[in-house]
C-alpha cells in the first residue's frame, strides 16, 4: 500500500543578501548631509519628518526603494563607470533604521516644541551621515556589523 503522507516541501535556500553600488548610499549621504543642515538651519520638523519619509523607505522597502536612491540608480550611475565592487545591502540599510529613530525623535522634538530635542537628534543624525558623505565611514553600518558579531553564538560558550 503506498504512503499516503507527501513528501516533506524542503525549506526555501536563504536568499543571497541585494548587492548595491557602495557610491549609492554616500551619494544618499551627501543629500542627507545638506537635508539636515537644512533642518538645523531653519529648525523645521516638518522637513525633518520628510527626512524621516527617506529613511524609512530606505530601511523598509531597501535602497532601492529609497528616493535618493532612485536619483543615484538613474541620474548619477550611468555617469560614472561601474564600480569596483558591490557590497552587501543590509549594513546600509540597518543604517537608514538607524537615521529614522534619530529622524522620528528629531521631529517629534520640533513639532513638540522641544526645540533642543530636535537640535540634539538632528545634529547626532548630520554626524553620522557626514562620515558616511565625506568619509565613507557608516556609523549606522558599523553598528550592524557589531550587533552580527555578538550575535553570534560561539564555540564553547552556553
Amino acid at each position: 500500500m503506498p504512503d499516503p503522507t507527501p513528501d516533506p516541501i524542503p525549506a526555501p535556500a536563504p536568499a543571497a543578501p541585494t548587492r548595491i553600488d557602495p557610491r549609492g548610499p554616500r551619494f544618499g549621504a551627501a543629500v542627507t548631509t545638506v537635508v539636515l543642515l537644512a533642518v538645523l538651519a531653519t529648525g523645521s520638523g516638518v522637513l525633518l519628518a520628510a527626512q524621516a519619509a527617506v529613511f524609512a523607505a530606505g530601511a523598509v522597502g531597501g535602497l532601492r526603494f529609497s528616493p535618493y536612491g532612485w536619483v543615484f540608480r538613474h541620474l548619477v550611475r550611468p555617469r560614472l563607470g561601474p564600480p569596483q565592487e558591490l557590497e552587501d545591502e543590509r549594513p546600509p540599510r540597518f543604517a537608514q533604521a538607524v537615521g529614522l529613530g534619530f529622524a522620528v525623535i528629531g521631529a517629534a522634538g520640533y513639532l513638540s516644541g522641544t526645540g533642543w530635542l530636535g537640535i540634539a537628534a538632528s545634529a547626532a543624525a548630520l554626524v553620522a551621515a557626514f562620515l558616511n558623505a565625506a568619509f565613507g565611514y557608516c556609523l549606522g553600518c558599523e553598528l550592524y556589523l557589531f550587533a552580527v558579531r555578538t550575535a553570534r553564538p560561539r564555540a564553547g560558550r552556553p
